[in-house]
């Protein structure tokens, strides 16, 4: 019986491009809706002949970036190989899988299906015009860079990391309240470094009023990092002005009311991809308890206080088998003291609601009726 043809595999070539497209992709805005994509083009002997990448939304793509440094003619025949599905939407710009197949490439090579309902369908349309596609090249890396993307792509909101430092036997704080300093030195440094690499940083009205954090990431001597997340605090009740989070080189976001899931998309409208909620037991809960968190960072210190001050208040687990069960990804030494990295399991990605708007590849926002 006739096994039909093959499918086809990348090249050691291909995959040494693909690693140098994330590279490449990475010189794009980490930051807003749109997602940082990179192109190498090969010739039939896997030489490179172009290399591009996606500078922000309105601008070239990253196919088309990389196909403009080439001269008329000179793409037929080659290999594209590229992060992202090439993109079968027409938005500020017009769609990838149709720029490549007018040029003449021959192969595409990407790494991630694009998720969304209208950018998404560029390998079925490049294979129907002839063009041969390898999908799924280094997908694990390519996911891992565009972790948070994907996820406003496929989920419609932010990203969610949720942050506490606690003793060993999840405590936040003593009986007096004072909690400085559970965790040593490393510990904070590395907690500024994720603020960092975050979109927005998150607390709740009591963080402000008990603490007067500042929410910035900070170097270790105290002088501000390059890049800074978004204040925002969450929460009824009134913010003094002369609150530190008032002084933050970015503007502050008041989010007035406690329902995680509205907070988010509120956020996402304004182009957030990643939040870092750092802001007590009150807000740690309802976020865990809305099932909206994507990776939960614990910095435990080798110290024991007892009494009542947990890390996290009621999850409304009432018998084991209901308890919320994360997957260990990490354990870092940070000093004297344990990052514990996990992430919740979950049953598989829902689909995005219908009506919901959602971000697609490079192009903004556009309506999306349904998770492919």
């Amino acid at each position: 019986m006739d096994a039909g043809p093959a499918t086809p595999t990348a090249t050691s070539r291909e995959r040494q491009a693909m690693l140098r497209a994330l590279e490449l992709a990475a010189n794009g805005p980490a930051r807003g809706v749109n997602p940082r994509v990179g192109c190498v083009i090969l010739d039939a002997d896997g030489t490179v002949v172009a290399e591009g990448w996606h500078r922000g939304a309105g601008t070239a793509h990253a196919e088309v970036d990389a196909l403009s440094r080439l001269a008329p003619g000179a793409a037929r025949g080659t290999t594209a190989v590229v992060t992202l599905e090439p993109c079968n939407h027409t938005g500020r710009t017009g769609p990838c899988a149709v720029a490549l197949i007018e040029a003449g490439v021959e192969r595409v090579v990407f790494a991630v299906d694009d998720p969304g309902h209208h950018s998404g369908g560029g390998a079925e349309r490049l294979r129907t015009a002839g063009v041969t596609v390898v999908s799924g090249v280094l997908a694990h890396e390519a996911e891992a860079f565009l972790d948070d993307w994907l996820t406003v792509a496929r989920l419609g909101r932010p990203l969610v990391t949720v942050k506490w430092a606690s003793t060993l036997d999840g405590r936040i704080a003593a009986s007096d309240g004072t909690s400085r300093w559970i965790t040593g030195e490393a510990a904070r440094i590395d907690v500024h470094r994720r603020r960092a690499a975050h979109d927005a940083i998150l607390v709740g009205t009591g963080t402000v009023l008990a603490d007067d954090p500042s929410l910035t990431a900070r170097h270790a001597d105290g002088t501000l990092l390059p890049e800074q997340p978004v204040p925002v605090v969450m929460g009824d009740r009134a913010i003094p002005s002369g609150a530190a989070v008032h002084r933050h080189p970015r503007g502050a976001i008041l989010h007035h009311g406690h329902d995680p899931a509205a907070l988010l998309a509120e956020l996402r409208s304004l182009g957030v991809r990643s939040v870092f909620v750092e802001g007590g037991p009150t807000v740690a809960t309802a976020f865990l308890r809305a099932g909206l968190v994507d990776t939960v960072l614990t910095y435990l210190a080798p110290v024991l206080l007892g009494g009542p001050r947990l890390a996290i208040g009621d999850l409304g687990v009432e018998t084991i088998r209901d308890a919320i069960r994360l997957e260990p990804v990490g354990v870092e030494h940070l000093g004297d003291d344990l990052l514990i990295i996990t992430t919740p399991t979950r049953h598989p990605v829902e689909s995005v609601p219908a009506g919901h708007t959602v971000s697609h590849p490079e192009n903004g926002p556009s309506h999306v009726h349904g998770h492919r």
